[in-house]
């Protein structure tokens, strides 16, 4: 059992409705095909939230934290205006996470951070850009679709480059939790966002190291897609 919902969107202006909002191009996602990794941002250019993105009969899966569910659809329907659209709840499937039936949470939870890939919760709700998040990397932004909330900001952050703090993955010799600060030279410089066991994901400085949480070293841990996430 997943700790996660589906929002089906369904009708005639789906798509559009859909394409005015998230980061990623839904044109090019296809119902054969496993669910997309998508961003919805507020218009500051934060990170709301991450869906996973499946064309299914028509209409369009969402799936996202449940905690998320009821804020995030009652946000999406502001934007609604005069489309036609619908929006209802449904409980999330394996496939909708694009994860083999009888997975767990743990073990999709772990290799989500082994992957380098963020779970935005309630806590990290609207505290990171995409590129905070590496979702840049990770093919979450597409950069030549058009307009959606934060967009110019994104693109901003992108074209120039000035993205200070990415996402770094790091194993420790003790467990810590999301939200605990990340210290360089005795400060405070970042900021765990998943952890499960020994292994974790933070936002830190793209020129830091000697990371630590509590005193504890921090031991850094490549990513599947490169090290051009760390700079």
């Amino acid at each position: 059992m997943f700790d996660n919902t589906s929002l089906v969107v369904s009708g005639p202006d789906a798509l559009e409705f859909l394409q005015a909002q998230l980061t990623s191009d839904l044109g090019k996602v296809s119902e054969d095909q496993p669910p997309a990794l998508s961003a919805w941002c507020s218009p500051k250019g934060r990170v709301i939230c991450l869906f996973r993105v499946r064309r299914h009969g028509g209409d369009w899966r969402l799936t996202l934290p449940v905690e998320l569910a009821d804020p995030v659809s009652q946000r999406l329907l502001m934007y609604r205006f005069r489309s036609k659209v619908g929006i209802e709840r449904e409980t999330a499937s394996a496939a909708d996470l694009g994860v083999p039936e009888g997975d767990s949470e743990t073990g999709w939870r772990k290799s989500l951070i082994v992957a380098g890939v963020p779970y935005v919760d309630s806590a990290q709700s609207e505290r990171f850009t995409p590129h905070m998040l590496n979702l840049d990397l990770l093919g979450v932004v597409d950069f030549d679709k058009g307009c959606y909330p934060g967009q110019e900001i994104v693109a901003r952050t992108h074209f120039r480059g000035v993205s200070k703090r990415r996402l770094r993955r790091f194993s420790a010799n003790a467990e810590h939790n999301p939200g605990d600060k990340v210290q360089m030279a005795d400060r405070d410089a970042g900021e765990i966002v998943n952890a499960l066991g020994n292994e974790l994901l933070a936002v830190v400085p793209v020129d830091g190291n000697d990371f630590s949480v509590a005193g504890e070293p921090l031991v850094p841990e490549t990513l599947p897609y490169g090290d051009d996430a760390t700079g």
